[in-house]
């Protein structure tokens, strides 16, 4: 069958359009050792033989473990509600509405979804969504880049690493520099941050919770940022923002967030949403598409992309920024877990979680030599060291179906006896039970 339906004598016509005289021609800029050794594919499957391999390669995936797995990204409870509304033909099939006439259900669903950001985490003005926590904090930081005219950003080291690598590889060409404040066992050094912010900084990068869970008041760093003519860059865990002090209430400029606990499953890494969110003088400094309400010639509301064009997003080094596209359907997930909890059952999730994360911390400790790493208040997530390499009581775990948390030695040097566990409110006082006895006996 021709996946490519030109006959030869089109090809041939094409070619000596071109000036060349065959295919091969067109690829003699590429170093033979670069070529593809062949294009004789295997003859195709069947539908039941295609089936039955993936099946069988999926059957490799191990789902039955209880993990305490976090770092970013957490297993909370869906409600089955959200599958068949998000479902729906009408949205699981649209296109970016550039077409208001002909998108109104898309673009009110947006508009909702801004709104109830905006609401989470007490901020003016909110995007409908880029495409997850990292290239979000990415866009904050070119924010605050082409707001200020500076070109150096203070970064803590409490911010995920998993960002941080992103910031540092998005930013590798540009004429910028990073400058990361090392954490303190674990917290945020604010006085270190606020020693770092001067009249040369374009904005301040922090986490709250920070990378490690513990939490912290930024408003003062924030106020010195302001009093420095700099910006305030924070990244929050969504579900804890209905108990938390919001980064509106600490004076934020920019406040972003990995969507994922808001209704999506981990699904192996995504697709997930950048939340993103400003104040109102940034607004126009915002990149991606916005919706607004308005009003038409006859009265009636009416919802429209508005304040940016399309064409504001594809014009390269002139552009507001390079993404042309967001997760509207992710975006339309939380918005639905959102509605679906409710003020009261957001803050329900988010005790319940801190609650467990408390008897686990309670458990964990009561282990000879496994402790705290900090002192310091946290929200559902927390660090500890043990007498053995994280790697060593993961891979002992897993053995026995439990996945203990994330080794920090991964990515903080000196820590590699560390181990960060979260806890949600799917975790039962029996699964933190037997995790604190597994964890015993790897330790002995």
């Amino acid at each position: 069958m021709p996946y490519i339906p030109h006959t030869p004598e089109q090809v041939r016509d094409m070619l000596e359009v071109i000036g060349v005289a065959s295919m091969d021609d067109l690829f003699a800029d590429i170093p033979a050792e670069l070529r593809p050794a062949s294009f004789d594919l295997e003859p195709g499957l069947s539908e039941m033989e295609v089936c039955r391999r993936l099946e069988t390669m999926a059957a490799k995936n191990r789902t039955n473990l209880t993990s305490f797995l976090g770092a970013g990204f957490y297993d909370h409870h869906i409600p089955k509600a959200i599958d068949p509304l998000a479902g729906r033909g009408e949205f699981a099939t649209a296109y970016t509405p550039y077409q208001p006439e002909a998108s109104q259900g898309t673009l009110q669903a947006v508009f909702e979804y801004q709104t109830a950001i905006c609401r989470l985490l007490d901020m003016d003005a909110a995007n409908a969504s880029v495409y997850d926590g990292g290239s979000a904090m990415f866009e904050a930081m070119m924010m605050a880049v082409r707001s200020t005219k500076r070109t150096k950003l203070v970064v803590s080291e409490g911010l995920s690493p998993i960002y941080r690598i992103m910031l540092g590889s998005y930013t590798s060409n540009l004429n910028l520099e990073l400058v990361t404040v090392p954490h303190a066992q674990g917290t945020t050094d604010i006085a270190g941050l606020i020693k770092a912010v001067d009249s040369d900084c374009a904005g301040v990068v922090v986490q709250n919770p920070n990378f490690f869970g513990t939490v912290h008041d930024f408003s003062e760093l924030f106020a010195h940022a302001k009093a420095q003519k700099a910006l305030s860059l924070m990244s929050v865990y969504p579900v804890l923002q209905s108990v938390l002090k919001t980064p509106g209430q600490m004076g934020a400029d920019i406040a972003v967030a990995e969507g994922q606990s808001l209704g999506l499953p981990l699904s192996f890494g995504g697709p997930y949403l950048g939340v993103m969110s400003c104040t109102k003088k940034l607004l126009r400094q915002m990149p991606g598409r916005i919706a607004g309400r308005a009003v038409d010639a006859e009265g009636r509301t009416g919802y429209v992309l508005t304040l940016q064009a399309r064409e504001q997003h594809i014009r390269r080094a002139k552009a507001t920024s390079n993404i042309c596209s967001n997760q509207a359907l992710c975006a339309l997930r939380a918005l639905i877990h959102i509605c679906l909890l409710g003020p009261e059952g957001l803050t329900r999730t988010a005790e319940l979680s801190m609650e467990r994360a408390r008897y686990a911390a309670r458990r964990l400790t009561a282990i000879p030599g496994v402790e705290l790493l900090n002192d310091a208040p946290f929200g559902n997530e927390f660090a500890v060291t043990l007498p053995k390499s994280g790697y060593q009581v993961i891979d002992r775990l897993i053995a026995h179906d439990v996945v203990p948390g994330f080794p920090l030695g991964r990515y903080y040097h000196g820590l590699e006896n560390g181990l960060l566990l979260a806890c949600t409110e799917k975790h039962s006082f029996e699964d933190i039970g037997i995790l604190a006895e597994r964890i015993q006996g790897a330790c002995q």
